[in-house]
Order: C-alpha cells, then sequence, then structure tokens
C-alpha cells in the first residue's frame, strides 16, 4: 500500500466515522481539534485503525500521534 492509498484510505474512514469533511484534514493538523474527539472517541479511533490497518498501537505510542502526518506515518510504519 503507498503512502497515498494510506492518507486516501485513512481519511475516508475518518470522515464517515466522525462524520467530518475531508476536505478540513491538513497534514499538520491536530487530531483530537479537528475530529473534536474526547477521550472516548480517541479509543474508537485507535480500535478503527487497529481493526482496519490489523496493527497494536500500544498506549505510549499514543502519544507521539498528534497530527494527521503522524497518523499516516504510524502506519506506513506499522504496516506488515
Amino acid at each position: 500500500m503507498t503512502r497515498e492509498e494510506i492518507i486516501e484510505q485513512v481519511n475516508n474512514l475518518l470522515a464517515e466515522e466522525f462524520e467530518v469533511e475531508a476536505s478540513e484534514f491538513a497534514p499538520e493538523a491536530n487530531l483530537k481539534e479537528t475530529l473534536n474527539l474526547d477521550s472516548i472517541n480517541l479509543v474508537d479511533l485507535i480500535a478503527l485503525v487497529q481493526f482496519t490497518y490489523k496493527i497494536t498501537i500500544p498506549v505510549e505510542d499514543l502519544k507521539k500521534i498528534q497530527t494527521f502526518t503522524n497518523l499516516y506515518d504510524y502506519i506506513e510504519q506499522h504496516l506488515a
């Protein structure tokens, strides 16, 4: 899967799940602010990513995922 495919798929998943237009997703935008995430929604986001990409995101890695770019990078680096 190419980076462009990851970005497109992630944006589509997040837009559908959190009912936000994908056009609002800027690479350096804060995930929590853009998606208006509370702690429960954040768990939903992590579960969605883990299920979709068959990766595990340890709690200590969550702090590293602040922006959309961080999320794309994390998925790209951990895909089997």
